[in-house]
């Protein structure tokens, strides 16, 4: 993830949106007894945290593959390794 980007998601005062999620009882009650041994203020943040770190994980993956595809497609056509060393270094810092 890019810096501007996780700067973002660290932001606090970003736009909320309400949800309607269905989620067994049970479920809600281990979030509920969970929460708080986690240092978290109530079940709602835990669920916005667990969905975060699976994204961002998933996010990573994703594009960790799309990356690794398009560098083998530029070898498949000759690009030179030095070429793309220098093109994902100049990616890396921006």
């Amino acid at each position: 993830m890019k810096i501007k980007n996780l700067k973002t998601r660290l932001d606090r005062n970003r736009p909320m949106t309400s949800v309607t999620l269905r989620m067994p009882k049970d479920v809600i009650e281990d979030l509920k007894r969970v929460a708080p041994l986690l240092g978290i203020s109530g079940y709602q943040p835990l669920i916005r945290a667990y969905v975060g770190q699976c994204l961002r994980r998933d996010l990573e993956r994703l594009e960790s593959d799309t990356l690794s595809g398009l560098v083998s497609s530029l070898k498949r056509r000759g690009v030179s390794e030095s070429v793309i060393e220098e093109a994902l270094a100049e990616v890396a810092h921006e």
